[in-house]
C-alpha cells in the first residue's frame, strides 16, 4: 500500500487540533507531520513463474515417528541384554544351531495359541531341551481401515511377551529372531535354561 503526503488542508486542520488540545501526560516531543519521512521504495520483486494456485493449502511437514510410540519388536529383541554365552549366542543368530523341537501356532486364535506355546515351552525345559523353535508366521494384513488400527502379525507380536512373563519366564534364558533357514521374520528361537 502506497502512503500518500498529506494535503495543505489536511495539515491546517491538523494544526488547529494540536494548539487546542492539552496533553495527557506532558511529552518532550511534539509530532510535526511535515518531519515524517516518505517509506522507502520496496525492493523491486523477483519475477516468478505464473503457477497455477492451488486449491489445496500446503500441508505441513511429514514427521518421521509412528503413531506406535514404543519400539518396534525387531527393535527391543536386538536391543535385548544377552543372557546366554555370547559364542553360543552367535551361532544362534547365524542359524548354525539346530533346534530340538519346533512348534508351529499358525492360524491358532490367540487364547489357543497362549495355551499350546505354555505347555510346549513347559514340557521342553522339563524334558531337558535348551533351543526350540516357535514359529508364529509373519502374520496377514487384516486392517479393514476402521477407526480402530489391527496390528500386523498378531501371534509373532504378542509370543515374546508371553515368553518374558511367568511361569513361562522362569523357563526361558534368551529369545532371538530365527535365522532365515528356520523361518526367519515368522519364527523365534528360544533358548531354555537348564533344567533343575
Amino acid at each position: 500500500m502506497k502512503r500518500r503526503r498529506p494535503t495543505a488542508e489536511e495539515l491546517e486542520l491538523w494544526h488547529q487540533v494540536t494548539e487546542t488540545a492539552e496533553p495527557l501526560h506532558r511529552r518532550t516531543q511534539t509530532f510535526d507531520p511535515q518531519s515524517v519521512a516518505p517509506p522507502p521504495n520496496p525492493a523491486p520483486r523477483r519475477q516468478t513463474r505464473d503457477l497455477p494456485a492451488s486449491p489445496f493449502p500446503k500441508s505441513p511437514p511429514q514427521r518421521k515417528s509412528s503413531q506406535d510410540l514404543a519400539p518396534s519388536l525387531p527393535e527391543r529383541l536386538r536391543s535385548a541384554q544377552v543372557h546366554m554365552d555370547r559364542k553360543t549366542f552367535g551361532k544362534l543368530k547365524r542359524g548354525k544351531m539346530k533346534p530340538e523341537a519346533r512348534i508351529d501356532l499358525h492360524g491358532m486364535t490367540l487364547e489357543r495359541a497362549h495355551v499350546a506355546l505354555s505347555r510346549f515351552i513347559l514340557s521342553s525345559h522339563g524334558a531337558g531341551r535348551r533351543l526350540v523353535l516357535v514359529i508364529t508366521g509373519k502374520g496377514k494384513e487384516r486392517d479393514n481401515g476402521g477407526p480402530i488400527p489391527v496390528r500386523y502379525g498378531v501371534l509373532k507380536h504378542q509370543v515374546p511377551q508371553w515368553l518374558t512373563l511367568q511361569p513361562l519366564a522362569g523357563a526361558v534364558l534368551q529369545i532371538a529372531p530365527a535365522h532365515i533357514s528356520h523361518g526367519g521374520s515368522g519364527a523365534y528361537y528360544v533358548y531354555l535354561r537348564r533344567g533343575r
